[in-house]
């Protein structure tokens, strides 16, 4: 096997290298986060370090059947085909039949350990199907390469390709305004103060912050101590014209950061009080949050109670205090909307990257988070 040691500063970096040298069906041995560069242990840059090997001797196809024509072949050769097609049919029918889920007892047991995997997760019944179905076609398709190595990549391929439609951090953090939205208890000042952080340090940006969050001291509190490590300006709105003030004294920011108020979503003068206070522009880019801790339903419902706003992209936090990520996934996957950042403890700017598909499929197949 062919093995090479790749360095990226993120995942997903990561991996073009690995599909760009070793191509698509390279297995990924190993993946680590690292620290690069820096003085004296400060200013040290994260990034992640993949072990990657591919088989470069393939077992080749008999040159006879590689240069004869379709018409030439055996024509037990294509009988042979149609029964593969057709045992693979009834399989996939069989497992449809079980009743609510599906059947690990149908399955041979690598498959078995992937399927496990993802009811762990508590991915959902009809996702599982789908990634279950691509690795029977594969199972059946390759009898050659059958080993769990083989099956888990198979299976984080088809979770990948589940959720690479979904528009993650390629378009996100382009607009001046940068909102965010979400119930009380997610994290937003702590993740709004990582987004100011990162536009200081990396892009050298000058920013400024704007609150609505008056009804809570302590975070009004809060947002002056990481405006004044950063040297940013903070003003404190009441009221829509508050607002519209305080954003023409911060034209000469190159990004303004805005807080709002945690309060109960179930309550719909909350949204309402936002639609009054805040201007939802053309130059600003809403971001909802919520934890990842939270259930199913509740992602459901406080993504409906916001969706009146014009939410462009949503932000995960708490990744750092569960172990199972399904139902995050089966809300991307229903709603269709994108992540932009994952963020997975307290520290300013750090514990916070981009979200992107294949660190969704890092995190429900248990290996490095980051």
């Amino acid at each position: 096997m062919k093995v090479k040691k790749f360095v990226a500063p993120s995942m997903n970096e990561a991996m073009k290298m690995v599909r760009a040298e070793l191509g698509r069906d390279a297995v990924i041995l190993h993946s680590k986060e690292i620290q690069t560069g820096g003085l004296f242990g400060l200013f040290a840059k994260k990034k992640i370090e993949v072990l990657a090997g591919i088989d470069p001797d393939p077992l080749p196809r008999r040159a006879s059947e590689a240069k004869a024509p379709a018409s030439s072949r055996p024509a037990g050769r294509e009988e042979a085909d149609g029964l593969l097609a057709a045992e693979l049919r009834e399989v996939k029918a069989l497992v449809r039949q079980m009743a609510g889920r599906t059947s690990s007892l149908l399955y041979p047991p690598p498959l078995m350990d992937a399927e496990r995997r993802l009811l762990q997760q508590g991915l959902a019944d009809g996702y599982i199907r789908q990634v279950m179905d691509r690795l029977l076609e594969r199972w059946y398709a390759d009898k050659k390469e059958r080993s769990a190595a083989a099956v888990a990549g198979w299976a984080k391929e088809a979770v990948r390709d589940l959720l690479s439609p979904l528009p993650f951090a390629e378009t996100a953090g382009t607009k001046k305004y940068r909102l965010l939205l979400g119930p009380t208890g997610v994290g937003k000042t702590t993740t709004l103060a990582k987004m100011a952080g990162r536009a200081v340090l990396e892009h050298e940006k000058k920013v400024g912050f704007i609150t609505t969050d008056t009804y809570r001291i302590a975070a009004i509190d809060q947002l002056k101590t990481y405006a004044h490590i950063l040297q940013a300006p903070l003003e404190v709105c009441y009221n829509a014209d508050d607002f519209r003030a305080a954003k023409q004294r911060l034209t000469d920011c190159d990004v303004v950061f805005i807080d709002t108020a945690g309060r109960n979503f179930r309550n719909p003068h909350y949204v309402a009080e936002l639609q009054q206070t805040i201007e939802f522009d053309s130059e600003t880019e809403t971001f909802l949050v919520f934890a990842a801790t939270g259930k199913y339903n509740d992602m459901k419902a406080i993504y409906d109670r916001f969706s009146v706003l014009p939410i462009d992209r949503l932000i995960v936090t708490k990744l750092d205090e569960t172990d199972t990520y399904g139902a995050v996934v089966n809300f991307l996957l229903e709603s269709r909307v994108g992540v932009a950042y994952l963020t997975n403890g307290q520290n300013v700017p750090d514990d916070m990257v981009e979200a992107s598909a294949d660190r969704f499929v890092h995190l429900l197949f248990g290996a490095d988070r980051w």
